[in-house]
């Protein structure tokens, strides 16, 4: 299992907003589905930020997102663990399979993977 990067996600009500200020500082938008935005360094495409409202297709908004190469060993793990499974692995409708799993200080992580 390897991790292929971690992206902050960071409420607003504003994304357009947080577009145009961290434009200023070099990002690009890469992906918007609305009530998510997410923006990235063209010179290092995996420095990324998502910008978002709500989580439309969640119980809950995650603190942060974890892209991994094989979401299914991860989930395997985690749910061994006894850790706590917040939304149940699936195959989302805008294209990532995820998960959600709180952190032992009670942070939602969004653990997923992009299919291949």
């Amino acid at each position: 299992m390897a991790v292929r990067r971690v992206v902050p996600n960071l409420h607003t009500q504003a994304p357009e907003e947080q577009r145009e200020f961290y434009g200023l500082l070099g990002f690009e938008e890469v992906m918007d589905h609305g009530w998510i935005m997410t923006v990235a360094s063209p010179a290092v495409p995996s420095a990324q930020l998502s910008f978002m409202t709500e989580d439309r297709t969640a119980p809950v908004d995650p603190y942060v997102s974890v892209e991994v190469d094989d979401v299914d060993a991860v989930y395997a793990a985690v749910r061994d663990s006894g850790a706590e499974i917040v939304h149940p692995l699936q195959d989302e409708e805008w294209g990532v399979r995820r998960f959600f799993v709180r952190d032992p200080e009670g942070r939602v992580v969004n653990v997923l993977a992009h299919p291949r």
